[in-house]
């Protein structure tokens, strides 16, 4: 039995389409412990720390699907984990260990990304993630009002909900798991929150508490722009890129605040001056 390098094929299949490399690589690393620790111990170990991956094997088509397209596999990672997300609501353990298998890495090369982005969720997430900007010009506007309003309202009298905590049982219809998030580029209509990243522009506390009632209910209250609102779930598949319906990406994105620059000038007729062909560069003093 032998294993490739990324890019390559292995067990008769292209990248990540052959079971034969894991078994390798886990043989090689338990016979590289048991040589420590002894056999019996090596198996306690390793009986304890491999989680059960049938969860995902609904998925092992998309999964395959998605390393084809990359010349090496490991470029796949991060649509991957977004794919293993879209099963559980979160990255669990097992979801590393899958991608880990799939693309041929350590289950601690797959953590260190995972561990990286605040996208990939570590515990269990609710049916809708809400994300409200708390950076410099939406918490003047009032973004770190609305986060500590949102947070009252759905915590319990006197213990208001922490950062990425859940109201409701996670991934049941109605649960919510609030976050404050750093700029989401959308400043000229701040204050502005996310639902599983659709936003909600030119928000009030009055507004947000609004909004996530709604979200309690059941309802999918449309955003301000963007497509339609979906649940946190179906949005982790599309950022895997796996599109169900036209409409997961049928909405206009653009505001007029965005535009109002861009409009003002071509009804003024202003255009930014030409690039010379040949700039030179001033000298710099010497160090």
């Amino acid at each position: 039995m032998t294993t490739s390098g990324p890019g390559q094929t292995y067990g008769g299949s292209s990248v990540g389409g052959g079971p034969t490399y894991q078994s390798t690589v886990d043989d090689s690393r338990e016979a590289a412990v048991a040589s420590v620790l002894g056999p019996e111990q090596t198996a306690k170990l390793v009986s304890e720390v491999r989680e059960d991956l049938s969860v995902f094997d609904g998925i092992v088509d998309k999964a395959r699907a998605l390393i084809a397209r990359y010349p090496q596999s490991r470029s796949a990672l991060l649509p991957m984990l977004h794919l293993v997300q879209s099963v559980q609501g979160y990255v669990s353990q097992a979801g590393i260990q899958f991608c880990a298998r799939e693309l041929e890495l350590a289950p601690a090369e797959v953590s260190a990304v995972a561990t990286f982005y605040t996208m990939y969720k570590r515990k269990p997430c609710g049916e809708h993630l809400v994300s409200i900007c708390t950076n410099t010009l939406c918490a003047a506007l009032g973004g770190d009002d609305i986060y500590k309003t949102v947070r009252e309202h759905l915590g319990e009298p006197g213990k208001p909900l922490g950062h990425e905590e859940t109201v409701g049982t996670p991934g049941e219809p109605g649960s919510i798991t609030v976050e404050h998030a750093e700029c989401l580029a959308a400043c000229d209509l701040g204050p502005v929150l996310q639902v599983n990243y659709e936003f909600y522009d030119n928000q009030t506390p009055e507004k947000a508490v609004e909004l996530v009632d709604a979200l309690r209910r059941g309802e999918k209250p449309a955003p301000s722009r963007g497509a339609p609102l979906t649940d946190f779930k179906d949005v982790s598949l599309q950022l895997a890129g796996f599109f169900e319906r036209e409409s997961d990406v049928d909405g206009p994105s653009a505001a007029a605040e965005t535009l109002a620059g861009a409009q003002l000038a071509s009804d003024r007729g202003w255009t930014a001056p030409a690039m010379p062909a040949k700039v030179e560069f001033p000298d710099l003093e010497k160090k």
